[in-house]
């Protein structure tokens, strides 16, 4: 996961929960539902890493800075934007308007995602995959993998490989 995410007590990852988060209305609810399935210690690394930064941001109306915390991906917004947008570090994205800086803030992969179950369904839709293509993306396929067995320790070690390579002078 992404240096600094708590998901320790986590049950599993990707982390899907149901469809019914998409409809809470309240931040008393949010709260609640991210208690529940043990995401708030993440919150609160948020609340506890409000910092003021250096340099001459300060004076450019940039003047703290906080960690990230767990991005949701949701498929309708029957609510949840509004129930956890007073929530600090609790970021959006709408599952056909990805956002790959989103994703991956800085480059670094492993942010923690939370995914609703209607979102995590329509990923195939979205994107398709190896043998339908997309519904929602004309002529685009997913990229097919250039290594069929992506365990590179293991094909190095193998003895075929060793008895191709000349051994060292």
């Amino acid at each position: 996961m992404f240096p600094g995410h708590v998901i320790s007590e986590i049950a599993e990852v990707p982390l899907v929960v149901g469809d019914k988060v998409e409809g809470l209305k309240r931040t008393k609810e949010a709260v609640a539902f991210l208690k529940e399935i043990k995401a708030w210690d993440d919150i609160e690394k948020v609340y506890k890493s409000k910092s003021i930064r250096p340099g001459k941001g300060k004076g450019r109306n940039r003047r703290y800075k906080k960690k990230k915390g767990p991005l949701f991906v949701y498929n309708q917004d029957n609510g949840i934007i509004r129930a956890f947008r007073n929530i600090p570090g609790v970021e959006f994205l709408h599952v056909e308007r990805m956002n790959l800086l989103k994703l991956a803030p800085g480059g670094h992969l492993g942010r923690f995602c939370i995914w609703t179950e209607g979102a995590f369904k329509k990923l195939d839709d979205v994107y398709g995959t190896w043998k339908k293509s997309s519904t929602f993306k004309k002529n685009w396929n997913l990229p097919m993998p250039k290594m069929t067995n992506a365990d590179l320790a293991r094909i190095l070690k193998s003895e075929e490989v060793r008895k191709a390579l000349r051994a060292p002078k």
